[in-house]
């Protein structure tokens, strides 16, 4: 059984950065892509950013593409998701995602808040 678990979110002030982690327990993180999602208050979930099984290739959406960084470690399981000049409209539940073949697994989320 696959198992995500976010950590890092929290508060920080408009422009400033913060590091999200997620360690993935179970067996076959290695093969698959893992992304980023978010969810605001009253918005649907989104992609926020995807990498490929190993680390060459990214995929960002437009609005965090120069601010935010997605890496993996495979040798430790980890997923990292690195956010710069970060703005209110960041603010969410940050959740990460190992889709396997007809089932997509996810953590519990973790919120980051933007504000002063």
């Amino acid at each position: 059984q696959v198992q995500l678990v976010e950590s890092g979110g929290g508060l920080v002030q408009p422009g400033g950065s913060l590091s999200l982690s997620c360690v993935a327990s179970g067996t076959g993180f290695t093969i698959y892509p893992m992304g980023w999602y978010r969810q605001a208050p009253g918005k649907e979930r989104e992609l926020v950013a995807l990498i490929n099984s190993v680390g060459s290739t990214t995929t960002y959406a437009d609005s965090v593409k120069g601010r935010f960084t997605i890496s993996r470690d495979n040798a430790k399981n980890m997923v990292y998701l690195q956010m710069n000049s970060l703005n209110s409209e960041d603010t969410a539940v940050y959740y990460c995602n190992l889709p396997t073949p007809g089932v997509h697994y996810w953590g519990k989320g973790s919120l980051v808040t933007v504000s002063s």
